[in-house]
């Protein structure tokens, strides 16, 4: 607010002395309108310093602040990946016109002096457009030429390495015991608005969406200290989207990284617009120990199954073994064998049976 009222007050103090110093002018221009004019050179300066002063005031914030808020905002929604990319492609562009400059000025005229223009405005164009929309190519395309055998020379790519994390994965809690055990390669980039979004959940007059944003913060704040792996808070936003999901999967696009969640309704919509997704409980599934019909176990049976005469315990994964005939074991612990594994949406399910039955 101070640096718009300073702005409007340098604008008033600038528009003014314009309009004294047109002062002249305007009454030499008025004289020969008007012969008997009554207005006199210092009227008329004082009236144009007064209405072009009140119109800097009005005016001044549009024609520098806004200007410069508008480009700061363009610029927060593209990465420095595709500026980057613009800024190469703007210069190979420039090139090529400049060293078809020379051939097109011998052509007859009006070709000689419209054709070397037209040729920068065009080759600088398609430069910026083809490298910002295929500059993913021309890395991969760059990072083959430095690879030897399959295997990277260089290992400044994977510091490049991003993950865009979202408010789910951050409340689940497990991205801090993965980040610890090394498995999570590169920078943790999480959005403001997904902070905001979290801080809100655990303001939340509901004591168990409280809690769930509270555990999310302390989580956020463990992974910060965790050095094997940075975090990074990005400002980046796009305004033009409300929904959360929405501006994750645009900002995914921007930076050309994955998506770390455990939201079902975002990793769908991430999938359809070709964007990869990094899903905890899909990882939590591919690491549950495998089991094999005919191997025994020792589980301490906790409640009574669906089915009549079954009953049920839990593996330290939490996969569900559903026990024929293990009602009559309620509360024991019993060595069972596994007789069926089955993977279903929602995860893997054990069946098992007694081992003396």
């Amino acid at each position: 607010m101070k640096v718009n009222i300073i702005i409007r007050i340098t604008g008033f103090i600038i528009f003014g002395i314009i309009g004294a110093l047109l002062g002249t002018p305007l009454h030499e221009f008025i004289s020969q309108l008007w012969v008997n004019s009554s207005l006199t050179l210092l009227h008329i300066s004082i009236i144009a310093c007064v209405i072009l002063a009140v119109i800097g005031f009005i005016i001044s914030p549009w024609i520098t602040i806004k200007p410069l808020q508008a480009l700061r905002k363009f610029f927060t929604r593209i990465s420095a990946q595709n500026i980057l990319g613009g800024l190469i492609g703007l210069i190979l562009g420039l090139i090529i016109a400049a060293l078809l400059a020379y051939p097109l000025s011998l052509l007859p005229k009006p070709f000689s002096n419209i054709l070397p223009v037209a040729s920068a405005l065009i080759f600088s164009y398609l430069g910026i457009a083809l490298f910002s929309t295929r500059q993913g190519d021309f890395i991969t395309a760059v990072r083959a030429m430095f690879t030897r055998g399959g295997m990277k020379i260089s290992r400044h790519s994977e510091a490049e390495h991003r993950i865009l994390v979202d408010t789910s994965s951050i409340i689940d809690g497990r991205i801090a015991d993965i980040a610890k055990t090394g498995f999570l390669t590169g920078t943790l980039v999480i959005p403001r608005f997904v902070l905001n979004e979290l801080q809100y959940v655990s303001d939340s007059a509901d004591n168990l969406r409280r809690q769930r944003g509270r555990r999310g913060m302390d989580v956020l704040s463990e992974l910060q200290k965790n050095e094997a792996v940075p975090v990074s808070i990005s400002e980046m936003d796009d305004e033009n989207v409300r929904e959360v999901d929405q501006k994750l999967v645009s900002i995914a696009r921007q930076l050309q990284c994955p998506i770390l969640t455990n939201d079902y309704n975002l990793n769908k919509i991430a999938e359809l617009q070709g964007i990869r997704i990094l899903n905890i409980n899909e990882l939590a599934n591919a690491v549950k120990s495998i089991l094999l019909p005919g191997e025994t176990l020792d589980m301490k049976v906790i409640q009574e199954g669906k089915e009549q005469n079954q009953g049920v315990s839990y593996l330290a994964d939490g996969t569900m073994v559903v026990i024929e005939n293990g009602q009559r074991y309620l509360n024991q612990n019993i060595k069972v064998t596994v007789t069926k594994v089955l993977q279903t949406a929602a995860g893997r399910m054990v069946f098992a049976k007694p081992e003396h039955d």
